[in-house]
């Protein structure tokens, strides 16, 4: 697999990165601040925003106890029930199509991530162009199944999860009807840190699935692992957005503000296209530089039959005489002729 296409963009080693804008439960409940975070998504030049679609119930059972509550006081959810975090974090239904029309109407492409069967019904009859699987689903065969059946692209995450895991997750896509999977590497920790996100894994998965797309779903702050990640093979790039993490949210803490996401798109981009094709040679471009680089010319005037030394020979700029590669050789050699100080050294005018 070279390319693929969701909506009218092509994705693939040759071309730029596609990032997506993940919105997640950044509208802290509110329709007009998601269509804020989309709005603001399409003016810094993000490719896509994504949605999550599923509901409290869809994901778990109202439960207190045990793992239902997140006893982990380092979590940024510590003390919440499940239930409770994805009440506050949930994307109504009733809102997508407001939002898939708004999106359309910005010209950005949007997508969601489903969780469960119902989910994958309610995206299709918006006639969505892809799908996105969480890491914490990667697993979920019959969920795989069922996206896999529409035959649209899917991008899946792959954090929590071991490469036997990931091997038998792209069969059961593949085996489903779905021929177009991208992956990302990911970390599952909120934030992710530069030491645990481990971008040296992203050759190693194209090789290991050489019809896949590689990319990234990165957690850490800013934009350094991202824009890293192009160097080494990510062609989608997924960072959680949101317009100010001032204005609190689940997800805020490690979310782009606005111009952090249009230097992410400006600067992968530029990444992108630094990364050009292998040059050992003088490029065309730098032709015009070439008169400036060091050359052997005559500093102090010099009479026919004086010897050169350091006093009237020297390595300067600009390149006209002679490579510097010369300049020991010419030293104790004799002036064939006169020369003035700022004469490029020539090989004839030796003796």
């Amino acid at each position: 697999m070279n390319t693929i296409e969701i909506g009218s963009i092509a994705i693939g080693k040759e071309y730029k990165p596609f990032v997506i804008a993940e919105m997640s439960g950044n509208h802290n409940q509110s329709l007009e601040r998601a269509k804020e975070i989309i709005r603001i998504a399409a003016s810094t030049g993000a490719h896509a925003v994504k949605l999550q679609t599923y509901t409290p119930d869809t994901m778990t059972i109202n439960h207190r106890g045990g793992n239902f509550d997140i006893s982990d006081k380092t979590s940024l959810w510590y003390g919440r029930s499940l239930y409770e975090l994805y009440q506050e974090a949930h994307t109504p239904w009733v809102w997508h199509k407001p939002l898939f029309d708004y999106a359309k109407e910005l010209g950005i492409l949007c997508f969601s991530t489903p969780f469960d069967d119902t989910a994958v019904d309610f995206l299709e009859t918006l006639n969505v162009p892809c799908y996105k699987i969480a890491s914490f689903e990667n697993t979920d065969h019959p969920l795989l199944k069922k996206v896999a059946k529409t035959g649209k692209p899917v991008i899946m995450s792959t954090g929590i999860a071991n490469l036997s895991d990931i091997v038998e997750s792209v069969q059961v896509l593949k085996q489903n009807g779905c021929k177009e999977i991208v992956l990302l590497k990911c970390t599952s920790t909120y934030p992710a840190t530069p030491e645990n996100t481990n971008l040296i894994t992203i050759p190693v998965l194209q090789q290991i699935f050489p019809d896949c797309i590689v990319g990234l779903s990165d957690h850490t702050m800013g934009i350094g692992a991202s824009i890293a990640s192009v160097a080494l093979g990510a062609r989608v790039i997924e960072k959680h957005f949101t317009i100010n993490r001032a204005d609190g949210g689940v997800d805020s803490t490690f979310s782009l503000e606005p111009s952090e996401m249009t230097s992410l798109v400006v600067e992968s981009e530029r990444a992108f296209l630094a990364l050009g094709k292998v040059q050992l040679n003088t490029q065309e471009a730098e032709e015009k530089s070439k008169i400036f680089k060091r050359s052997v010319y005559i500093v102090k005037d010099v009479k026919a039959g004086q010897k050169f030394s350091s006093e009237n020979l020297r390595i300067i700029r600009p390149g006209d005489g002679l490579a510097p590669k010369h300049y020991e050789s010419l030293l104790d050699k004799h002036a064939r002729v006169d020369l003035l100080a700022g004469t490029p050294m020539k090989l004839d005018y030796c003796q």
